[in-house]
């Protein structure tokens, strides 16, 4: 490269979201991400119908995962078609296909561990607002940690071993004090979706052109979590 593109601030972004974008990564024989021409044209779909992969010589190939009518498009999964965040942080457009978001516990990633959880289990319905029983595990989990570490020893062990009666057992016993953690939660989120969004929209189009995006994101999760809300309030 010359060092006029080197130097051309609008080149370089380019490259970048480029190489950002279209990507795609494996792990044998070394751990690489690649750029295959055709393959990256390829869109997203939650219920995708196609793969990507490569040989050890680097050559990329597409394959079918079922039979596909003449003139379907040809999908790829760019993540977790259970949360659109990471794919909107990364590629930039919000999925319209996703019927979940993530409970957005990243303040939790500790106790997620622990329990052996994995985020993709830790759901809120886009279209009711419904929590997954396994995030009430996660915010009780927390709050035994800090009041009572021998019952969140047996709970957490209760979790990882799929022991229903005593999980059970503490989820009563706890219940009204996991609720409003969760509720707390809730309204906290609620409360930085607002800002952000109240934030991007004061930014000019003309520099920052992802902002109709980042407010339809912040919008989902508005919309999902005052559903959320609603129904933690029926609660208690």
């Amino acid at each position: 490269l010359n060092p006029e593109t080197i130097m051309n601030r609008e080149a370089v972004k380019w490259a970048y979201n480029v190489a950002l974008t279209r990507f795609h990564e494996i792990w044998q024989p070394d751990r690489q991400k690649l750029i295959a021409p055709m393959a990256d044209m390829l869109n997203h779909a939650a219920e995708h119908n196609c793969e990507i992969s490569f040989d050890y010589e680097g050559n990329c190939q597409v394959t079918a995962l079922y039979d596909i009518p003449a003139g379907s498009p040809l999908t790829i999964s760019l993540g977790d078609p259970t949360n659109p965040t990471p794919i909107f942080a990364q590629y930039g457009f919000l999925p319209q296909d996703c019927a979940t978001i993530f409970c957005k516990a990243m303040h939790l990633d500790k106790q997620i561990k622990e329990l052996g959880y994995e985020f993709s289990e830790l759901l809120i319905q886009t279209e009711t607002g419904e929590i997954a029983p396994k995030v009430w595990d996660v915010f009780l989990y927390d709050l035994l940690q800090k009041s009572d570490p021998n019952s969140a020893q047996e709970f957490g062990m209760a979790c990882r071993n799929d022991d229903e009666s005593t999980k059970q057992y503490y989820l009563d016993q706890y219940y009204s004090y996991t609720l409003e953690a969760l509720k707390e939660h809730v309204f906290g989120i609620l409360n930085s979706a607002d800002k952000l969004t109240m934030r991007a929209q004061s930014y000019d189009l003309e520099t920052h052109p992802r902002v109709p995006v980042i407010v339809a994101h912040n919008q989902l999760v508005i919309q999902t979590f005052t559903m959320t809300a609603t129904l933690l309030q029926q609660m208690g």
